[in-house]
């Protein structure tokens, strides 16, 4: 694992054409998990098993075929139509797919060329994350079918550490228990203080699975980032859905801090660091 690990890394000194086959291939990838994801995000939230029966048009029932199933390319064939009664297919399909295979080929880019980030954890974490946050942001919820496998999977993926297997899973293990019982307690407290849910149990076994993959300081980095994120774009939100709504769906926001903590995280603590360095010399 280590071998793989550091020639995967190589970065630089990787042949450019090493690269380019494998970002394609990333891309391709992160849009095949992308179109598994509009699975998991429609059937989830409603008890609806992944695996059977195929997908269907939700209007007509029309069973989708192979070729109606390529990621991209068959809702741009289609001209985002269903092939049976030409009802519009929602663009949040192929938005996802996209989106998912972007965030893939970034994740491969920001490991070749020095960031080193921790790809099994975080290619188990992407996902995982972007069907957080559109439940959170359509139906107001995060299901537990995410949090609780996203905790068991962060844990297991501690073991593929190739540096320090042990010492990374009892690590993530800690992060877990001590996010989970600080975030619980802000939630109990929060309800008996303003007499309403302030976070949200959903956000907190999120914050927890976070923990597992990213540790203490990811987990309070995105809190931060999440609650910047919440408070500059919530009410270009409301203004934009034409209502003002004092509930903050915080999935979205939170996922976004996740985001920009897997991709930047290192380099934001290294400059972080050297900030205070500089602070301390004066």
């Amino acid at each position: 694992m280590q071998q793989i690990y550091t020639l995967l890394s190589s970065g630089m000194d990787a042949p450019f054409a090493f690269i380019v086959c494998i970002s394609v291939f990333a891309f391709i990838f992160g849009c095949c998990i992308g179109s598994f994801l509009n699975v998991c995000i429609w059937r989830i939230p409603r008890g609806e098993s992944i695996v059977s029966p195929p997908s269907r048009c939700p209007k007509c029932g029309h069973w989708i075929t192979a070729w109606e199933n390529i990621p991209i390319i068959s809702w741009l064939a289609l001209k985002g139509k269903c092939s049976s009664c030409k009802e519009p297919i929602s663009p949040r399909y192929i938005i996802i797919e996209a989106i998912t295979g972007i965030l893939y080929l970034l994740l491969f880019w920001s490991f070749f060329f020095g960031h080193r980030v921790f790809l099994p954890g975080y290619f188990v974490l992407l996902p995982l994350l972007i069907c957080c946050a559109m439940n959170d942001c359509e139906l107001g919820i995060i299901p537990d079918e995410y949090t609780y496998f996203g905790i068991i999977a962060g844990l297991l993926c501690a073991f593929l550490d190739p540096y320090a297997k042990l010492t990374a899973f009892l690590y993530a293990l800690f992060s877990v228990m001590v996010t989970g019982g600080v975030m619980a307690l802000f939630a109990m407290l929060g309800k008996m203080i303003f007499k309403r849910e302030a976070l949200g149990w959903g956000d907190v076994k999120y914050l927890a699975m976070v923990s597992a993959f990213t540790g203490i300081p990811g987990v309070l980095f995105t809190i931060l980032a999440g609650s910047l994120a919440g408070l500059l774009f919530h009410p270009l939100v409301n203004r934009l859905k034409g209502r003002k709504s004092r509930t903050l769906r915080f999935g979205p926001y939170l996922a976004a801090g996740t985001l920009i903590w897997m991709f930047a995280g290192s380099f934001l603590l290294r400059m972080y660091w050297q900030f205070c360095s500089g602070s301390g010399k004066g």
